[in-house]
């Protein structure tokens, strides 16, 4: 089972209602955010200018980066999900964690001691039944989750709609294999590498 997000950025309209959901649904304090959107652009010259936007959360990655420095394996993936997640229970707030993710998606919180990142709502998911409130609350109906080995998911079933030139994944510098996955057709813009 590997669950994850897929995010399409022909849908997307950088409105921010994933962070805002996010930040309500985690009760995160101020300044702490599990996912941002970033805008990718304006490129080109006029008339042929491109813009999209890219939202950024915990790459859910198949290979973390994160979990192997940890001492503590307070950082893990969950052998029954494939999410990785952390165990406040047992981190140390080292932040190794946060130095070894090439995507900058963890943080610390400093009233707690301990480190913090996206969990994919695990206390909304976890039953196998709801959404991420990200996805649950996305206004363009851009992000979907689900399992990417069943291929009824509701991953599974967008991904299918598109051509492999339309389908990508951040870069992935340290072999750490990111499961989420982006749609951005040619017809909108041009993928950008960036991290």
């Amino acid at each position: 089972m590997r669950k994850g997000l897929l995010i399409n950025l022909d849908r997307c309209s950088g409105c921010d209602s994933c962070i805002v959901a996010c930040k309500l649904e985690n009760d995160l304090p101020l300044g702490h955010f599990y996912n941002k959107v970033i805008a990718v652009g304006p490129t080109g010259t006029f008339p042929n200018v491109e813009k999209y936007w890219l939202p950024s959360q915990c790459q859910q990655c198949e290979n973390p980066a994160c979990v192997h420095v940890c001492p503590t394996a307070a950082s893990y993936r969950d052998p029954k999900t494939g999410m990785v997640l952390i165990d406040k229970e047992k981190c140390i707030g080292c932040q190794y964690c946060i130095y070894a993710c090439p995507y900058g998606v963890r943080q610390f919180n400093e009233d707690a001691g301990v480190v913090q990142k996206c969990t994919l709502c695990a206390q909304i998911t976890a039953d196998g039944d709801g959404v991420p409130a990200c996805v649950h609350n996305c206004n363009c109906g851009a992000r979907f989750f689900g399992d990417y080995d069943d291929p009824e998911s509701d991953v599974s079933r967008e991904l299918a709609k598109y051509p492999e030139e339309a389908i990508h994944t951040l870069p992935d510098p340290n072999n750490a294999k990111p499961l989420t996955r982006y749609i951005l057709s040619p017809k909108f813009a041009s993928w950008k590498e960036l991290v």
